[in-house]
């Protein structure tokens, strides 16, 4: 099979039984001193017009530069070369679909023990809303030193996360100011998943960019036709404009002695020599910086993605007074924890909650990250500690909670605040 068969953007996915291994295919050749690519095309293959619009080599041009509203941000695509395996590739990044996989074979690993969480006492908790109190810009801490606990109820929340950790490839054309010097060919160019790419850190986003060995070609710079030059924008190539001094007229008013008089302007008739060309008309090329040439190269833009869903389960009584997104972020004792390819839904642990959508998430993530490749999966159940705290002060009687590692506090029936909306964390 052709290793740049499955490359093509927007070609179909292979064949998996004849799909190459992730990252075994041979690294591309070092590249040998071969003749340079000439700095200017002096003709197309056969049928292409792509060069009709260029003047022969050793002629001057009639072209004085394109006006702005006619200078085009990219080459039309049919003057590209043809590169085998890049053949839909355009300016605008495509994803590329992967090479299909095996899914992960093999008896299912035997799952850890799963492990319980700890209790706070009331001076811990009196403790955790003191010190919640004195962080508050508004809070008063008497009712924290006053008040009187009369319940201290410990229980648990699960946080289960799921991560998929994925690779997406996308391709486009680039190009930069050719400044001399040789284009090298080797060969035919690797397909986009044959290019070796390891990522910085499994689980956490990035992304590099990288050239495609043999994809660079010279041709002259599409904005300027290869000239390095274009017409200045500010005074339309005149290389002069209106005097800002006198507005045209050639004559400016000055006070002399307390009375206004007429003179005429130090410029040329109403005109004064334009700044941005200095006189000339033309500019420089922004696009090829002067050289008149681009060095045109496809772009593989590596992309790690780490995808990641949660769910939290609290005692039932709770859920409506606790938040569950304050207890994301967290943490607690780690009661499970693995890291594979490809994860097994959990099924043994004993919340049948955690179990079912432990099951929902490592089905949607089996097929809805279609348009990469999955590295690795990890998935984790932390119990969070909670602690509901029964209080009376000067007659009232409510409640906080404590959660986390951290204590954490969150008590929006706080007395004593001094400003509306400073219950939240």
């Amino acid at each position: 099979m052709d290793k740049n068969s499955y490359g093509t953007v927007g070609g179909a996915v292979p064949n998996p039984q004849a799909a190459p291994p992730y990252l075994q295919t041979a690294s591309a050749p070092p590249y040998p001193q071969t003749a340079s690519a000439p700095p200017y095309p002096t003709q197309g293959p056969p049928g292409d017009k792509s060069m009709e619009s260029y003047p022969p080599m050793g002629q001057a041009s009639s072209y004085q530069g394109a006006p702005d509203h006619e200078e085009m941000s990219f080459p039309p695509l049919e003057s590209m070369d043809a590169v085998p395996g890049y053949n839909n590739v355009g300016f605008d990044g495509v994803a590329i679909p992967p090479p299909s996989y095996q899914e992960a074979v093999g008896q299912r690993p035997e799952q850890e023990i799963f492990k319980s969480t700890g209790t706070i006492t009331a001076e811990e908790a009196r403790d955790a809303i003191l010190e919640h109190a004195e962080n508050q810009c508004c809070w008063s801490t008497g009712p924290a030193k006053d008040m009187e606990i009369n319940d201290v109820i410990s229980s648990s929340a699960y946080h289960y996360s799921l991560e998929t950790f994925g690779e997406s490839r996308n391709t486009k054309w680039v190009c930069e100011p050719f400044i001399g010097g040789n284009v090298y060919i080797t060969g035919s160019p690797p397909g986009p998943w044959d290019i070796q790419a390891t990522p910085p850190q499994m689980f956490k986003s990035s992304k590099i960019d990288m050239e495609v060995p043999n994809t660079a070609s010279v041709k002259p710079c599409h904005k300027c036709y290869g000239q390095g030059r274009l017409r200045c924008s500010l005074c339309c190539g005149l290389g002069n404009r209106t005097c800002s001094r006198c507005g045209g007229s050639g004559h400016k008013t000055q006070f002399e002695n307390g009375a206004e008089r007429r003179v005429r302007c130090g410029c040329m008739g109403g005109r004064e020599r334009c700044y941005s060309c200095h006189g000339t008309g033309m500019t420089e090329c922004r696009k090829c910086k002067g050289r008149g040439n681009l060095r045109w190269y496809i772009l593989l833009t590596v992309k790690w993605t780490n995808h990641l869903d949660s769910h939290v389960e609290q005692r039932e009584d709770q859920r409506a007074m606790l938040p569950g997104e304050l207890l994301t972020g967290v943490t607690g004792d780690m009661a499970f924890q693995e890291t594979y390819p490809r994860v097994w839904p959990i099924t043994t642990f004993p919340v049948p909650r955690i179990n079912e959508r432990s099951r929902e998430l490592v089905t949607l993530h089996s097929t809805k990250f279609n348009m990469e490749r999955i590295l690795m999966q990890r998935q984790q159940v932390q119990t969070v500690p909670v602690t509901q705290v029964l209080y009376s002060y000067k007659g009232t009687s409510t409640s906080f909670f404590v959660f986390g590692h951290e204590h954490q506090v969150y008590a929006p029936d706080y007395p004593s605040k001094c400003c509306w909306g400073c219950s939240i964390l």
